[in-house]
């Protein structure tokens, strides 16, 4: 065995002795003369030769030359390794304002250096304009805001008898998913509404404690901070942020998966994406809007109380008796059911984006972008009209 070992060590030794001897060397002459330097490249400059370093060349080069030239008349062969020595010298003769002169160099290291250095010039972004009539642009918009329409009650009927199918037990989701949007939906955005809501009651006692105390009625603002949080606010800023915060997460996730064909791949196994992806989501967020709406209502209550007792001088009996009297179940049960329409307007927005998402990274920002604009645009006019048709009735 060590007779073996020793005559292998011996085979590796030789086979070692033949590859030095194998491998060539370069060298590179210097002369200077006055402020030029004159570097001259001789033997073979390839990966499998040695040769100095560009650190090793740079020690020639002092503060007192002005130009580098080249003379390659005994260069045997160069591959890129040549061409990175060469290139880290013309990058150190370009910061030392030092003249790099490839004039004797081969054509081929020239046009190598060449492309190298070379940079293509960033054009200006010019955004495409198109010349259109006021008729043109009217029937563009027009058009577009038919097909989208066309879209939203398509995408509607869908939602719809997705439900059905859910109902009758032939359309299936993993329950894995409704939980985690639950927790998405639910208890994850907690901190943020709290806050947000807090806050909106302090504003709106505010707002009212300063026209209130000009007629003496400062225990008016219990009236004004609960009734506009149970009816209004509450619900709308819930939804507000639901739609910048799950919205654009719906959406985003929806896209990824559009862009990664996972619908695709559903779709091909016989699977619906709505049933599987839609309703997960939508459901989740029905369910939880109402509890975010109710979780708002009482803390925006609360921050009017801390304005009431810290500048009017409201105990907490007082201003717990007035919101009692002011705010019944009609009120609250107002807040709640609006609540549920905008939970479904902010799904429905973040789904829809996400299901019409291109194929492209940049597609992705856009739906989600839209996602919240749709959902906004959808929470403020759905609530307007609302509020109208609740006064007609008399609710």
């Amino acid at each position: 065995m060590k007779n073996n070992k020793n005559q292998g060590y011996m085979e590796s030794d030789k086979l070692q002795e033949r590859a030095d001897n194998l491998r060539t060397e370069g060298t590179v002459e210097t002369e200077t003369k006055g402020t030029d330097l004159h570097l001259s490249f001789k033997g073979q400059w390839t990966i499998h030769s040695v040769f100095p370093s560009f650190v090793e060349i740079k020690s020639f080069f002092t503060n007192k030359i002005s130009s580098i030239s080249f003379n390659t008349e005994e260069l045997q062969a160069w591959d890129s390794r040549f061409l990175i020595i060469l290139n880290d010298i013309k990058e150190y003769a370009n910061l030392n304002n030092i003249l790099f002169i490839v004039k004797n160099l081969p054509s081929g290291v020239q046009r190598l250096l060449a492309l190298a250095s070379a940079s293509p010039e960033k054009a200006p972004f010019k955004p495409e304009v198109r010349d259109q009539s006021f008729l043109e642009t009217v029937g563009d918009k027009t058009s577009h805001l038919i097909q989208d329409c066309s879209e939203f009650l398509f995408f509607t009927g869908t939602i719809a008898l997705s439900y059905l199918r859910l109902f009758s037990g032939k359309a299936q989701f993993l329950k894995s998913d409704f939980l985690g949007f639950l927790e998405e939906c639910g208890p994850a955005a907690l901190p943020i509404v709290s806050l947000i809501s807090v806050l909106v009651g302090v504003i709106l006692a505010f707002v009212g404690a300063v026209q209130l105390q000009l007629f003496g009625a400062e225990i008016y603002i219990a009236n004004l901070v609960g009734l506009g949080m149970t009816r209004e606010m509450g619900a709308m800023m819930a939804a507000i942020i639901m739609a910048g915060r799950t919205g654009a997460a719906f959406a985003a996730q929806l896209g990824t998966m559009q862009v990664n064909e996972e619908i695709d791949a559903l779709q091909t196994m016989g699977i619906d994406p709505i049933d599987f992806l839609v309703l997960p989501r939508m459901s989740a967020l029905l369910l939880m809007m109402p509890l975010l709406a109710l979780w708002a209502d009482l803390l925006g209550i609360g921050g009017g109380f801390l304005i009431a007792w810290f500048t009017l001088d409201i105990s907490m009996i007082e201003y717990y008796n007035q919101t009692i009297g002011a705010v019944t179940l009609r009120h609250f049960g107002v807040g709640l059911f609006k609540a549920i329409i905008f939970g479904y307007l902010v799904a429905f927005s973040g789904c829809l984006r996400g299901i019409q998402c291109g194929r492209s990274a940049s597609a992705v920002g856009a739906a989600a972008t839209s996602a919240v604009v749709t959902a906004i645009v959808l929470i403020v006019v759905s609530d307007a009209v609302m509020t109208i048709i609740f006064n007609i009735l008399g609710i």
